[in-house]
């Protein structure tokens, strides 16, 4: 009987020793097989968006590191929800990614009902940090925010700005301002950023809230004026704009926005580790060093963890300002 055990018991480890053999050659062979065609990186903003132009920018390197194209789609609207949606309703192989800043699951997904769960994505990688700012018209009569909120609380409903879509992080950051300042404004959005700058210059509305990249040239240009950056110090390439913590609006700084890449929360996580590495390599590549000169906004990597922490991050006080301002409706 002992020797029955014994062989039995034998047995069994081989049989285990094999199963395990089998799973990780089977592992080893599916990743060597992804990526196997063009992958899809949906953009939740028009082009020439900040977030296009990062994507873009990675869309160019990825071929020299995952071996296949990646086809940049742009996708707007409803603040990134329908670039969101897509990739949730996709298969989750790892062909079909999202690039979205940690304010959509921290501020917009609560300011709207939407039909899936944010939580159905998982982050791959961070790559950038977005600078927001609210700017005006270089030849306009405002030359500081203190102005530009004084013209608001003695006009009240007059004052209107744009934005890249209500719900988005310039959407509620100039929200919150406007209303702690006591200011009465009427706010416009538009499908992206470059449409709001393309109002703003055209003279259709009085300032914007929008990203530093998608207007960097128009400022080198001397077409716009930022009066100050939602941040917690000032840039050392615009030293003469004031951040918002110096002007008394310290919330608007903690809601600064990363972008990462995202994938569907059931895609292989082999799959998953060999996307994050991957980014890696694309970031540390030279060429995504030229994103502050062609796309305005500073690099900034960041693996899932980090990017799941700025999305704590931003909730902390994302939601109380939604819930002073009347706009969150839960989740």
């Amino acid at each position: 009987m002992g020797r029955r055990y014994r062989m039995t018991n034998r047995a069994f480890t081989l049989a285990v020793l094999l199963f395990s053999f089998v799973a990780v050659f089977a592992t080893v062979v599916s990743a060597a097989d992804y990526p196997m065609k063009p992958i899809e990186l949906l953009c939740p903003y028009t082009a020439g968006a900040s977030i296009d132009i990062m994507a873009r920018l990675i869309a160019e390197i990825a071929p020299t590191y995952l071996g296949q194209p990646i086809a940049v789609v742009n996708k707007p609207g409803a603040g990134g929800s329908l670039a969101a949606a897509e990739v949730i309703s996709a298969k989750p192989d790892g062909y079909k990614l999202v690039a979205l800043g940690q304010g959509f699951f921290a501020i917009t997904t609560k300011t709207q009902k939407i039909p899936f769960d944010p939580d159905d994505l998982v982050p791959i990688a961070n790559f950038m940090a977005w600078r927001l700012a609210m700017m005006v018209r270089a030849d306009s009569p405002w030359k500081s925010l203190n102005e530009l909120l004084s013209y608001g609380k003695k006009n009240p409903g007059q004052l209107n700005w744009a934005h890249s879509g209500r719900g988005t992080p310039p959407h509620i950051i100039a929200l919150d301002i406007f209303k702690k300042a006591g200011v009465q404004a009427t706010d416009v959005p538009y499908k992206g950023s470059p449409e709001a700058l393309s109002a703003l210059l055209g003279g259709h509305i009085h300032a914007a809230s929008l990203p530093y990249g998608t207007v960097s040239d128009q400022i080198r240009a001397g077409k716009v004026r930022p009066l100050a950056f939602y941040s917690e110090k000032r840039y050392s390439d615009q030293p003469n704009i004031p951040c918002i913590v110096e002007l008394g609006f310290p919330d608007a700084a903690k809601l600064m926005t990363y972008v990462a890449i995202y994938a569907h929360k059931n895609t292989p996580e082999h799959i998953r580790t060999y996307l994050t590495g991957v980014s890696k390599k694309i970031y540390d590549d030279p060429r995504f060093k030229r994103l502050p000169d062609i796309g305005g906004e500073d690099p900034q990597y960041g693996g899932p963890e980090f990017v799941r922490q700025t999305i704590r991050n931003a909730e902390e006080v994302g939601v109380p300002i939604l819930k002073e301002i009347g706009l969150y409706v839960g989740k």
